[in-house]
């Protein structure tokens, strides 16, 4: 079924939860070649806006894109907030934000690859090496995440399978800004 440019779509938000800490250690740094994961000291709008694309535009990700520039500043320069880019023979491969504003809580509040990483071991890696240091930092008694049926078919399997448990559902309706085959 194709769905079209201008298309409007319903889709289900999941909001997942963990309330301990996972048992599984820190994941080996992947094969493959050079890897590294850095964090962004107040990284400009359009970096983030540039990976945010790069993982989500497949997946209706333009949220963003109706926010003010100042806002989204706003967001990543909060001390609270600190995006992660996983870099891989010299390019980024993917990146998550980790969001602390709330007390006790660390919000995954964005995790993905670029098209030109899935399949190459990377996912696991990053989602558990995300989940750790969200647990690893000071005061988190649960963290959370949220993905929609519009995610790649493979979001809400992985992060359950990661330790998250769904906690609630909500329905709601977009415009596409993209054709998408199911």
């Amino acid at each position: 079924m194709i769905q079209k440019v201008g298309d409007e779509v319903s889709y289900t938000i999941t909001f997942l939860e963990m309330a301990t800490k996972p048992t599984y250690p820190y994941p080996p740094m992947p094969t493959g070649g050079p890897t590294v994961l850095l964090a962004a000291d107040n990284p400009p709008v359009r970096y983030f806006l540039n990976m945010y694309d790069a993982v989500g535009s497949e997946y209706e990700w333009t949220d963003q894109h109706l926010n003010r520039v100042e806002d989204v500043k706003g967001f990543l320069h909060d001390p609270s907030v600190t995006m992660f880019t996983l870099m891989r023979n010299g390019w980024p491969a993917g990146f998550f934000i980790h969001d602390t504003r709330v007390s006790g809580e660390c919000d995954l509040a964005y995790f993905g690859l670029v098209p030109e990483a899935v399949g190459l071991g990377l996912g696991k890696y990053l989602l558990h090496t995300a989940i750790l240091m969200g647990w690893d930092l000071p005061g988190v008694a649960k963290l959370t995440v949220n993905t929609n049926s519009l995610d790649h078919p493979r979001a809400l399997p992985l992060y359950q399978k990661a330790g998250f448990a769904p906690v609630r559902r909500a329905e709601d309706k977009r415009i596409l800004t993209r054709n998408r085959t199911h």
